[in-house]
């Protein structure tokens, strides 16, 4: 195989290779073993997908539903280039018996269209618009593993994780924010046999292009006088984007920042050196220095003093997840959710503000007790020692990987397991 992101080169016997795949598969999901010709981006799929606990036998949920799926799909930004999608795609889609289907960033389905038959029969193993099909909730698939690995991916037959899926065909390829870069979703094709050429991979590729080219004419730079945003979770230093530019922050800069975001009323020098420093040495002077300096990278017309603060609104994605959890909404808040805020950070009030949020949605995700939710946190580099996730996990999805973790877990951290018919903390969730 030249290029491995391809599933079929000209020349090869779809049926044969089919077989051969099938047979690797079965291998892999009896011993754990992937063997010849598995594709290295399958294989590591396919690792991804048993350690996340997804079953070969498992069917994809339907998370987004009527009026939800309608308001979320017409908030989300590829709604912008849904005709476009259409317009190089749809013809396509209908004249080969195939499916176009756009999903988010989190592997939820919002769009299928096209041949009426197809879509009744992929309607059958929940290929539909609000289903999930996250790599880690249906395992390797064009649309979710193209999301995992951001990069364009084509998956051909017995290459699918779970069983009912592999009769099929798929290429998918990331669409990314052109202002942040951050990924969107992703655009697939999904049919038959005929899909695994490698002009599919290259025309769904092509299709993605295309549209982060038309994003980036429907989304222009902001002017200055747009909100501010401060972007902190998941990184020790933040970034705010403020008059058109992106301006990343130093750690102590990041800190003053996040503590002025939260107090639109303002600081006195004395209530931020308390809330910055652990050392009681640290003297205004220093802190009027910093603050100076801050000024110089942000610019005049955002931070003010006596007391300090910042002359206008500015939008953090710490608030976001804090509004969503406040009002309910737990899946879009653990979606804003990229980690914890400055992990990094001593500070004093930022260590605090830290963990109330991570506390927060933890428990509101245990609370919930979504396998798909906890099963993102737990895989998360956060969340892969947090023994109380995996205990809520393997009251959901008890799958062997999942048990063996947490019995490895309880057992580096000397944690007895609940007692059979006791409930434990999280409601008696046990190894």
């Amino acid at each position: 195989m030249t290029d491995p992101w391809v599933a079929l080169e000209p020349g090869t016997d779809p049926a044969e290779r089919t077989r051969m795949l099938r047979r690797a598969h079965e291998t892999f999901t009896e011993a754990g073993t992937v063997a010849r010709p598995v594709r290295s981006v399958v294989a590591d799929s396919w690792r991804r997908s048993a350690r996340a606990g997804v079953g070969p036998d498992g069917s994809a949920t339907v998370e987004l539903v009527d009026g939800d799926l309608g308001a979320y799909r017409a908030e989300h930004p590829l709604a912008r280039v849904m005709p476009l999608f259409r317009e190089l795609m749809g013809t396509f889609a209908a004249d080969g018996e195939h499916l176009l289907a756009v999903c988010d960033a989190h592997g939820r389905l919002l769009w299928v269209e096209g041949h009426p038959t197809t879509r009744r029969q992929a309607g059958r193993m929940n290929f539909v618009p609000g289903a999930r099909w996250a790599e880690t909730a249906m395992g390797t698939n064009a649309p979710g593993t193209a999301v995992a690995v951001d990069r364009p991916v084509q998956v051909f037959a017995a290459e699918h994780f779970i069983r009912r899926v592999q009769p099929w065909t798929c290429a998918a390829a990331p669409v990314h924010d052109p202002r942040t870069g951050r990924v969107l979703g992703a655009v697939d094709i999904t049919g038959g046999d005929g899909l695994a050429h490698p002009h599919s991979l290259g025309f769904v590729q092509a299709v993605a292009r295309a549209a982060e080219s038309q994003l980036a004419l429907l989304i222009p730079e902001r002017p200055a006088s747009d909100t501010p945003e401060l972007t902190v979770l998941g990184r020790d230093e933040a970034q705010l984007l403020t008059g058109g530019r992106k301006v990343r922050l130093s750690r102590r800069h990041s800190e003053i920042l996040v503590l002025l975001a939260r107090h639109p009323e303002g600081l006195t020098g004395d209530e931020l050196l308390c809330a910055l420093y652990e050392d009681e040495s640290v003297t205004p002077v220093t802190l009027r220095a910093e603050l100076a300096r801050l000024r110089r990278v942000v610019g005049p017309d955002v931070l003010d003093s006596r007391p300090y603060r910042l002359r206008v609104p500015v939008e953090s994605d710490v608030a976001i997840v804090e509004r969503r959890l406040e009002t309910g909404a737990i899946t879009a808040a653990a979606r804003a959710y990229a980690g914890p805020l400055l992990p990094g950070s001593q500070a004093p009030a930022v260590v605090r503000l830290r963990r109330r949020l991570t506390d927060g949605l933890r428990t509101a995700l245990i609370a919930r007790r979504d396998p798909d939710l906890l099963t993102d946190w737990a895989h998360a580099p956060w969340g892969e020692d947090d023994l109380e996730i995996w205990r809520a996990l393997a009251a959901v999805r008890p799958t062997a990987n999942v048990r063996a973790r947490l019995a490895a877990l309880e057992g580096e951290l000397a944690v007895p397991a609940p007692r059979p018919g006791g409930a434990g903390r999280w409601g008696g969730a046990s190894a």
